[in-house]
């Protein structure tokens, strides 16, 4: 790595990371984008390309940062009947343009499916982690063995920060209920609290809901376009809703025993974790049993997340959920912006509900095209972009499909480093559709080479 990008990953050590003004960073910024633009691109095709058609062949500045970013759909660009037809030698091809380390030519007759298309690639130390493709097709992310290295240690780094916990392996974990996909990414995130906060002599709860794989994730979203576009034949149709029952079956079942579990356990320290609609949903069910705060310490912690999109809650369903397990807003509950796009995550400070970006994560704000990089002063509205400097195995730069209001000043926290509101937006939900100006141009070259 070059002298600027280890200044930077350096500063992960440090309690005062966020506490360095955006004006102290911004030429160091630009001066490690640049060593890893130089590091990166002989390696990754895409990056390669995205250059050439920029004529870019040094950054100088944050404007030459944006026309080498790819667009978050650069990583949904492989043509879906590679996965129908078994082509995995062509999803091979197509990963390699995206990735820093040279991916093997893989037998297609060798490998049964997408999961054992990804167990296939690990003994080469590339790791695909699948999107939820909620939205729609999903997203494919290699990474490199050091990548989770990193996750693991940023994941508690960024906790310990945000929730002001420090991990000591005293605490009963909870799910918040449903089930987590099984990809390397959530793999090292899940290890990271489990090594940290779980009290090795407590028996884990074990949920009744089946773990969700790659291959699970792709076919489901395969399915729910093919509901929607009304080409499902009959026995998919069945299948599908016969999936969707059992599975609304399960999540209910959880929901109640992981109610069980907390209550069992209500004496000891807890750490529940979940999205927001999930832990609601867990509140409501201890709520039933009888039991609320008063019956649980005060020492618990929660993370918890988005995932509200959708579902019926009340306007007060976060001071339902924390009172409930009797977490304080101001201790115990930790909140992050991250995105399976990066591999640093932005803790949300408990005393101005603001995400921190760390120093070795360039953040942009662009035009809702994509396109022009805003000024970076005072609180700037757009669509978030970021060069995440900790990647190894791919390019860590990205046009996102958030809308964000970024401030460069200091936060009401009193760190004086980049900060993002509480308020992030995803473009589908404002306009139906997400339109990224290079998004077209991207997916055809990659589609070309595959």
């Amino acid at each position: 790595m070059g002298k600027a990008v280890d200044n930077l990953l350096d500063l992960a050590d440090s309690q005062d990371r966020f506490d360095i003004p955006f004006e102290d960073l911004q030429q160091i910024q630009v001066e490690a984008t640049e060593e890893r633009f130089q590091e990166r691109r002989p390696a990754i095709r895409l990056l390669n390309r995205r250059a050439e058609e920029a004529g870019l062949d040094v950054v100088r500045s944050r404007d030459d940062i944006a026309p080498l970013l790819f667009p978050h759909t650069a990583y949904k660009s492989y043509p879906e009947s590679f996965l129908s037809a078994g082509r995995w030698d062509r999803l091979c091809r197509w990963l390699d343009t995206v990735s820093t380390h040279r991916v093997p030519n893989l037998d297609p007759d060798s490998v049964a499916g997408i999961d054992e298309w990804v167990e296939a690639l690990q003994p080469s130390g590339l790791f695909v982690s699948c999107s939820s493709g909620t939205t729609g097709k999903s997203a494919m992310l290699v990474a490199s063995q050091s990548d989770l290295d990193w996750i693991r240690k940023d994941t508690m780094a960024a906790f310990t920060w945000g929730s002001g916990i420090a991990p000591a392996q005293d605490r009963v974990l909870v799910s918040g209920g449903g089930a987590t996909a099984v990809v390397p990414r959530n793999i090292a995130t899940g290890g990271a609290y489990r090594d940290a906060l779980a009290d090795p002599d407590y028996e884990p709860f074990r949920s009744p809901m089946p773990p969700v794989t790659v291959g699970a994730l792709t076919a489901m979203t395969v399915l729910r376009q093919e509901v929607a576009a009304g080409t499902a034949k009959p026995d998919e149709l069945r299948s599908y809703e016969e999936t969707s029952a059992e599975r609304a079956r399960l999540l209910e079942q959880a929901t109640l025993d992981a109610a069980d579990y907390a209550i069992a356990a209500r004496d000891r320290k807890l750490h529940v974790s979940g999205m927001w609609s999930g832990a609601y949903e867990l509140a409501k069910a201890v709520r039933d049993k009888g039991y609320s705060g008063k019956d649980f310490r005060p020492e618990n912690s929660m993370y918890l997340g988005g995932g509200s999109k959708g579902a019926d809650l009340p306007t007060d369903h976060r001071e339902f959920v924390l009172e409930t397990f009797n977490v304080a807003a101001d201790h115990g509950l930790y909140m992050n912006y991250a995105m399976q796009e990066l591999h640093t995550a932005m803790p949300r400070c408990r005393e101005g509900g603001r995400y921190h970006v760390p120093p070795w994560v360039v953040p942009l704000v662009l035009d809702d095209t994509g396109e022009t990089v805003l000024p970076c002063t005072g609180e700037v509205e757009g669509r978030a972009a970021f060069v995440d400097l900790s990647i190894d195995g791919r390019w860590g730069g990205v046009i996102s499909g958030d809308k964000i209001s970024l401030d460069f000043g200091s936060c009401a926290c009193g760190r004086r480093g980049p900060s993002v509101r509480d308020n992030v937006t995803r473009y589908t939900d404002i306009a139906g559709d997400d339109k990224i100006g290079c998004a077209g141009t991207v997916d055809a070259y990659v589609r070309g080479i595959a």
